[in-house]
Order: structure tokens, then sequence, then C-alpha cells
């Protein structure tokens, strides 16, 4: 059951990539982040009343309580940067740099939940990492996004490495309590410090420059985020962390596909490979568990 929910969390991440896209062409990538998380922490609080879980808030573990805030922390930075590269960058470049995180995750959870390591993981991880480094090769010098310097992709690695000490914080936290209760904690907490970066850096007034239309976008990537932690948490719950997050970044699929109907970005056959890479290797993972 735990890879159904992983499935469903790269279904709805991979939305929420295009969703987030659309919704920052003008809003401030700060101020977006800071929005749609009142959106996933509405989602978030609405799932635990509703399955009601809200009882088992008193007993919490303080461990449990500072591993989910941590993890929530890390996810607020991880989102901030991710937010930040995805306005500045392609999606199709930003992704698989952001996914990246998969790769890290994986050997910071065979190390730490000790999940066991053979020579066919081994090679699953390589394979993975070659499809992310042809995905993440510079273009011809006369691309556009090329033009756009790259500043993304240091804002994209920032994500990655916040995104993977996510997934470990919230292995550990989500362990000693309801998967969506800790979900709402962790949400929570990322909401106080995106709000904090808004005021901090002077951007409040930004918020009244929002324009209808993408408001509406940055609202439906929040509720496409809130259903993307919902599965990925539950799924991190019940499964191993070394095959749910990179079943999970399975989402780039989802997020090319649209990339390419919605904003017209297409892979060139080096890109392809990897993508092809990319998803054999994960698949691989599955299996070889």
């Amino acid at each position: 059951m735990w890879l159904f929910y992983a499935v469903g969390s790269a279904v709805f991440a991979g939305v929420t990539s295009i969703l987030a896209k659309c919704g920052i062409k003008k809003t401030d990538s700060t101020v977006a982040t800071a929005v749609r998380t009142i959106v996933v922490l509405i989602f978030a609080w609405g799932m635990v009343f509703l399955v009601g879980s809200q009882d088992q808030i008193s007993g919490i573990s303080s461990k449990t309580l500072i591993f989910l805030i941590l993890s929530g922390l890390a996810t607020g930075a991880s989102w901030l940067c991710y937010f930040k590269a995805l306005q500045i960058g392609d999606v199709n470049k930003v992704v698989p740099v952001d996914k990246s995180s998969t790769v890290l995750t994986i050997i910071l959870a065979l190390i730490f939940f000790h999940e066991g390591i053979h020579a066919g993981k081994v090679v699953a991880i390589l394979v993975i990492t070659a499809g992310i480094y042809l995905m993440i090769q510079k273009k011809d010098t006369g691309d556009a996004v090329e033009k756009k310097g790259s500043g993304w992709f240091w804002y994209a690695c920032g994500s990655a490495v916040f995104a993977s000490l996510t997934s470990i914080l919230g292995k550990i936290g989500i362990n000693g309590v309801e998967s969506n209760l800790g979900t709402a904690i962790r949400t929570t907490v990322v909401l106080v410090m995106a709000w904090v970066m808004v005021f901090v850096t002077g951007k409040g007034k930004e918020i009244k420059k929002i324009s209808g239309k993408e408001g509406m976008f940055i609202c439906c990537s929040g509720l496409a985020t809130g259903a993307s932690w919902l599965c990925y948490y539950h799924a991190l719950q019940q499964g191993p962390a070394s095959v749910v997050a990179p079943v999970d970044k399975l989402s780039v699929l989802v997020t090319v596909a649209f990339s390419y109907f919605v904003f017209g970005e297409k892979l060139n056959k080096k890109e392809a490979l990897g993508l092809f890479l990319l998803t054999a290797g994960t698949v691989a993972m599955v299996f070889l568990h």
C-alpha cells in the first residue's frame, strides 16, 4: 500500500511544479511560497480533523516533535530555494536538479535506517545519478535559459540538499505520530518560516500585487502540494525511505509532460536519455527492495 501512496505523491508533486510555475511569472517567489503554504496548512489540518487524529497531539513525544519541527524547517528552506529557482530557470532544468536529492536521500537512508545495500542497489543508484546528470547538462549557448545565468542552478542545489534532509528528519519524526497529524505540524512550521522570510526581506507589500490569475494558480499548487505531502509521509511511515524517496521523485515524468504542453519546453536527445535512466533506476530500486 505504501507504494500506491508514493506514486500518488509523485503525481501531485509533478502537478505542483507546473501550477507553481504558472503562479510566479510576476509574483515574487518568496511571497508565493508563503501564500501557498496557507492553503497547504488548511488542507493538512482539515485532513487531521477528518480522520480524527487531533486527539493524539498531547501524546506526541518531545523527540518526535523536535524532528517534525526540524523537518519543517528543512522543508521551508527547500521550498524557498526551489521556487526561486523555478521562477528564474527552465522547469525541465530546475526539476531534475531538485530531484538529485533522491541520491543523497537513498544514501542517508541506507546509513541511518540500515535498509540494506547490495550490488543491485548500487547499480540502480548509479543509473539514477547518470540520468540526473544528463538531464541537467547545458544546452547550446544560444539557449534562452543559458542567458539567464546559473543562479537558478545554485538555488536548485540548495533545494535538493534541504529536501533530502526533510525526508530523513521526516522519517524519524513521522514514526511516532499519525501521518496526517505529523504533516500538519510540519506544515505549521513551514508557514511560520515562510512568512518570517516575507517580512524579513521586506516583501510584505508584494502580496497586494498578486493578480487574480496567478493567485488562483498559487492556491491550486498549494492544494496539489498538500495532497502530495499527505501521500508522501503516509508512504514514508510504512515503507523504506530509500525506495519511497526515488518513487516520489518520478514526479519529474509528470512535470516534463506538462511542461511540454503548457510551456513548450522540449527535451533534447541527451535529456531524454537522462529521463529514461532516472526512471529505469527508480523502478529498479522498487523491485530490488
